[in-house]
């Protein structure tokens, strides 16, 4: 039975090669990945609920903007505090209280008498997104065996998109004026199933043998590993991966410290979960989730279209995750990229060109609506299928928990910022050059790809950690 060796950096075990996953594996990450299905459908609703909450509170373009955008302030937050709180007290328990969190958000929201209440509901939904985009893909990385890690990490990403279509599904058949409460409303079922199913779910083998509890990481491993897998060995893998975090203390009291994230030997895996975290947003993703129907009711399309057109595009999305958790480990994270980002760059730029005239003709409105499909599947597969794998795999285990924060602030931060210009660049330079400054972030973006980003399909989280502590070229350690 071919198994994973502690060789060096070019060890790996294929998808096909792996023994059989026990079911456990993948009801951990299932349930622990319906933090994403909150995640997508809190940011996704207001995409539909705007078209009446703007009537009903009678709202600004720039007050939109605020409602829009302030779940996005709430992330950064989120992010910013969950990476500490899950170094301190543990994956499991964090996830726990988001789903907490969701919930008491959702209804708070739901409940809003005004437009005030309803910025302060959705900024506490936004601690809820950011602590579940923070924690989650980490807690799957960390139970997930290398080889199928990718898929597993994916479904969470799937379930977002499969959140913001049922969030785009919501917004149509609740479309009538008041609909918009019981849209945020829903929201608090899955929370409370994301509560329950992770309290009995187990906590990280990482964590807990960072914390000296490796009987109990033996114990979960021995749970979510075939037969006849090493488990030994991964545990010796893991322990060695703690011992050697440059003084860190094994009980975990003083791992994760921020100042250890200016490390030489910790910087290339930094930019790169950086890049790809604020990429993923300047390639223009959300200003499309959040604004879709909105750009396509001022460019003369009936609401009725452009509520159907946002279905579409939630569609799109979970197509687009769907293939993204079968290419990410079948073609290889990098390879995944730098095939689909290409197509979306293209996309963006037809999109550009299609709004240069008024879109009065079907064939404009046609070409509009193709190109903005193309967009999101090609930039959901080479783009959003990958940015919440791509940190937690290559960033070290000393530093995990800040670096995964930082790197998740970073994208909702730039969130942020497309959120609060988007329609403001569009009424100050036209949808067209707004569009087509979104396709040219989309080739910048391939040049990072091309000249940073390694690729590290079934490899485990040791080895790339010590490909990465051997310096020199990180992309080149890692190289087939």
């Amino acid at each position: 039975m071919p198994e994973l060796t502690a060789q060096g950096g070019r060890d790996r075990l294929s998808a096909e090669d792996a023994p059989r996953t026990p079911a456990a594996v993948y009801a951990v990450s299932a349930v622990s990945a319906l933090g994403g299905l909150l995640f997508g459908y809190d940011t996704g609703i207001i995409s539909g609920a705007l078209l009446h909450l703007r009537e009903d509170l009678d709202l600004t373009s720039r007050e939109q903007e605020i409602v829009v955008s302030v779940i996005l302030l709430g992330a950064m937050a989120g992010a910013l505090v969950s990476g500490r709180l899950a170094v301190r007290h543990g994956r499991r328990k964090v996830v726990v209280a988001v789903a907490v969190v969701f919930a008491l958000g959702a209804a708070a929201a739901a409940a809003a008498p005004g437009v005030g209440s309803l910025v302060t509901a959705r900024f506490v939904l936004g601690l809820a997104v950011g602590g579940a985009s923070s924690v989650v893909p980490v807690y799957i990385a960390e139970l997930a065996p290398a080889p199928i890690r990718g898929r597993l990490m994916v479904l969470f990403q799937l379930m977002v998109a499969i959140g913001q279509l049922i969030a785009y599904l919501c917004g149509w058949a609740l479309a009538d004026s008041g609909g918009w409460r019981t849209m945020f409303a829903l929201a608090v079922v899955p929370a409370a199933a994301l509560g329950i199913g992770m309290v009995f779910l187990p906590e990280s083998p990482r964590w807990l043998i960072g914390r000296g509890r490796t009987d109990q990481a033996l114990a979960v491993l021995a749970r979510l590993r075939p037969d006849g897998y090493a488990v030994r060995k991964e545990i010796a893998e893991i322990t060695e991966a703690v011992a050697g975090t440059g003084g860190t203390a094994v009980d975990g009291t003083t791992s994760g410290r921020w100042r250890d994230l200016g490390q030489r030997w910790v910087r290339p895996a930094l930019l790169i979960a950086v890049g790809i975290a604020a990429f993923s947003q300047l390639t223009g993703i959300n200003a499309i989730v959040y604004y879709a129907p909105t750009i396509l009711v001022d460019a003369g399309f009936g609401d009725s279209a452009a509520l159907l057109t946002g279905i579409g595009i939630g569609a799109m999305l979970v197509v687009a995750g769907v293939v993204g958790a079968v290419a990410v480990d079948r073609a290889g994270r990098r390879r995944t990229m730098l095939w689909f980002l290409p197509g979306s760059a293209i996309a963006m730029a037809v999109l550009a060109l299609a709004f240069l005239g008024p879109v009065d003709s079907p064939a404009q409105r046609w070409t509009v609506i193709i190109a903005l499909f193309g967009y999101i599947l090609c930039n959901g597969i080479g783009m959003q299928a990958v940015v919440w794998l791509i940190g937690p795999e290559i960033l070290p285990l000393a530093v995990r928990g800040p670096a995964t924060s930082l790197a998740t602030v970073t994208l909702w931060g730039f969130d942020l910022v497309i959120a609060l210009s988007a329609l403001t660049a569009i009424r100050t330079i036209g949808q067209s050059g707004t569009f087509m400054v979104y396709a040219l972030m989309n080739v910048a973006c391939i040049v990072f790809v091309v000249t940073k980003v390694p690729e590290t399909r079934g490899r485990s989280l040791e080895t790339i950690e010590r490909a990465l502590r051997r310096g020199g070229s990180f992309r080149k350690a890692l190289h087939v």
